[in-house]
C-alpha cells in the first residue's frame, strides 16, 4: 500500500533498499574513509567487478554516493547528508519506542 508523500516516500524506499544488503554497506563503510576508485573498491569483495558496479550503480541511485569518471577511472564519494532522510524516519519511530519503554518501566515498577 502506498502512502502518502510520492517522491518522498520512493526516495525513502530507494535508500533503505540500498542500506537492505551487506555489500553495499560494507562498500559504504570503506567509501566512509575516504574517495576511492571502484577498482580499489572491488578488490575486498568476492564477486566481479560487473556484479560490484551493480551495487555502486544501486548506491548512487538512492543518493548514496556520487561517482566521477576521470579518463578510464570512476571515483567514487561517499554522500554522507543523503543519510538525513533515514535518520529522521528512524527518529521518529526512537521517540515512540522511548516512550513506550518508559511507560513499561512505570507500570513495571509500580507492580513492585
Amino acid at each position: 500500500m502506498k502512502q502518502a508523500g510520492g517522491d518522498d516516500d520512493e526516495a525513502l524506499d530507494r535508500l533503505f533498499f540500498a542500506l537492505s544488503d551487506r555489500t553495499r554497506r560494507g562498500l559504504l563503510a570503506r567509501l566512509a574513509d575516504g574517495d576511492s576508485s571502484v577498482s580499489v573498491l572491488a578488490a575486498p569483495f568476492a564477486m566481479s567487478l560487473q556484479a560490484v558496479m551493480k551495487h555502486l550503480g544501486i548506491l548512487e541511485a538512492a543518493g548514496l554516493i556520487s561517482v566521477e569518471k576521470t579518463g578510464r577511472v570512476k571515483s567514487c564519494h561517499f554522500e554522507a547528508g543523503s543519510l538525513a532522510a533515514a535518520s529522521a524516519w528512524v527518529s521518529k519511530y526512537e521517540r515512540y519506542w522511548k516512550e513506550q519503554l518508559g511507560a513499561l518501566e512505570g507500570f513495571l515498577k509500580d507492580m513492585e
